[in-house]
């Protein structure tokens, strides 16, 4: 009874589950595979002496338990198995050629006519992908031999024969000199055709075969772009610079021909890719099962969700902190230069103000295009005026935008011709142009608005009282900012009319940026020089 349950024991011992390993063995195997792939404990070994390489993933070198039951590493499981492998024949068989390979209906023994030695029957070849494709496969050399001697001897008797015929036409007479001179020509072009090379190769006759440049010849080659012996390697067996060969000569990569083939690697979506690596091994650390190659689109996904909450909790955790401790004023506030009117460009100015030296007084342009000629017209629209309005020069023609008529235009009077664009639009006034500090927080106001708009999409608008309160306010506003303009300007003029040494200083005032109501009274009362209407109106 003993026996019978050792020996169905010894039978099934190989079926058995593996056991689970306690914590301190799990440990120990997890330190010893770290000591293996740094290089620190030998590798192990499988049943045939190889060793393992230690960095091969766990589901692959793991073996399955009803496979080895000896419980060795191995990686034989992942083998392709002997027994399940096809047998091809070897690459040097192939049929015989020259015989016929067609069987008789009627073996010649039953007939008893045209008794002669069985026929070949050819072999069945079962043959892999290589040998399927291999054109010279059952190719005989003697074969092609014999080709060479045949063409060899018929070219020997077209060189005899030919040499007879000129023999036979000299001593007859009929040969010029012209026409040696042509037969030579033609022998000589025949002879020294295979030397001629195509452009962009290199033909070599004797060995048939064609070399490619790898460089165009006009170009210039990468180890004389830069002679310092210290400079970038060139390897001359891969025509391969790595390095940028112009490192130290200081100058921008942006703008040289040539900055090394490494360059490449560091362009286009390269840094993208890179970046997208970092944040799959960083999202694998966390648990998420991502991989670049394995879940390219889904890794992708990732990424893009991942940038979007973190800039959405950058811009919460900001305006947390703005209205816990205050201070957004000062973060739109104009720049510097702006508040303080003072830069670090050197300029030098004579006695009377005109610049000697730094930066040149900018072209006033206006917001129009200047100098556009359309429609043939030789002039700009208002080179002409009559009669209380514009045309053009070069044809007297009233209308905006017409075709240029030339001197037959200049002929007719168009005095009684009103404008197409003076009945259907009114005048504009002119635009005043804003300082810069104007236009910096017309910016920031935008800036302000299209925040706005983006978080506060579903909400309704004001309702029309709050809009009219509104309103009032900032008339209220505007009418207090213009009676401070009014103070402002009479200070000003009464420090004016003071003696230069006896003006006081104004630096412990305080400097803030100004409200939109202040820069709209002084808009409002500001005096233009250049405005032709200032001498009526006592400015």
């Amino acid at each position: 009874m003993t026996e019978q349950t050792t020996t169905s024991s010894e039978g099934i011992v190989g079926l058995d589950e593996p056991k689970k390993m306690t914590r301190e063995d799990w440990r120990k195997k997890k330190e010893l595979e770290e000591q293996r792939k740094l290089g620190n404990a030998p590798a192990e070994v499988d049943e045939e002496g190889k060793d393992i390489n230690p960095h091969i993933p766990q589901y692959i070198s793991s073996v399955p338990w009803y496979i080895d039951p000896s419980k060795r590493p191995t990686l034989k499981h992942q083998r392709p198995q002997d027994e399940r492998q096809k047998q091809f024949n070897a690459i040097g068989e192939w049929y015989k050629r020259g015989v016929q390979d067609r069987p008789r209906k009627v073996g010649a023994r039953f007939t008893g006519t045209s008794i002669a030695p069985d026929e070949h029957f050819q072999v069945e070849l079962d043959l892999d992908y290589d040998g399927k494709r291999d054109r010279w496969n059952g190719y005989d050399p003697e074969e092609h031999q014999r080709i060479v001697e045949e063409y060899a001897k018929v070219d020997l008797a077209k060189r005899t024969l030919k040499a007879h015929r000129l023999q036979d036409e000299l001593a007859s007479g009929k040969l010029d000199q012209t026409e040696r001179e042509h037969n030579s020509e033609d022998e000589d072009e025949d002879k020294y055709a295979d030397d001629i090379d195509m452009p962009g190769q290199n033909f070599d006759s004797k060995r048939r075969i064609t070399v490619r440049n790898l460089r165009i010849r006009e170009d210039t080659a990468k180890y004389l772009r830069n002679l310092d012996p210290n400079s970038a390697y060139y390897d001359p067996k891969t025509r391969s610079m790595r390095e940028n060969p112009y490192s130290n000569a200081g100058k921008n990569p942006d703008e040289v021909g040539y900055a090394g083939d490494n360059f490449v690697r560091y362009t286009g979506d390269t840094i993208t890719m890179a970046q997208t690596q970092l944040f799959a091994w960083e999202a694998y650390e966390r648990g998420s099962e991502v991989h670049l190659q394995a879940d390219p689109t889904k890794l992708e996904l990732l990424h893009n969700s991942f940038k979007v909450k973190k800039e959405d909790f950058k811009e919460k955790q900001g305006d947390s902190i703005l209205k816990k401790y205050g201070g957004e004023e000062h973060l739109n506030a104009p720049p510097r230069e702006l508040l303080l009117a003072q830069t670090e460009d050197y300029v030098e100015y004579s006695r009377h103000g005109a610049v000697l030296k730094g930066l040149e007084k900018a072209v006033a342009r206006s917001k129009y295009e200047e100098d556009v000629l359309i429609n043939n017209h030789t002039c700009i629209w208002g080179s002409y005026w009559k009669d209380g309005y514009w045309g053009y020069k070069c044809c007297h023609s009233m209308v905006k935008q017409s075709y240029c008529t030339g001197e037959t235009g200049v002929g007719i009077n168009n005095s009684d011709c009103v404008p197409f664009e003076e009945s259907l639009t009114e005048p504009q006034e002119e635009e005043v142009p804003k300082s810069l500090l104007e236009m910096h927080r017309d910016k920031m106001v935008k800036e302000k608005k299209k925040k706005k708009n983006k978080k506060n999409k579903n909400k309704k608008h004001t309702s029309d009282s709050s809009d009219s309160e509104s309103e009032e306010k900032k008339k209220e506003k505007l009418k207090k900012a213009l009676e401070a303009e009014d103070k402002r300007v009479k200070q000003v003029d009464a420090l004016l009319q003071l003696d230069e040494r006896k003006r006081p200083y104004n630096s412990l005032g305080q400097v803030k940026a100004p409200s939109e109501e202040e820069m709209e009274a002084f808009r409002m009362k500001r005096c233009r020089p250049d405005d032709p209407m200032a001498s009526f109106l006592g400015q």
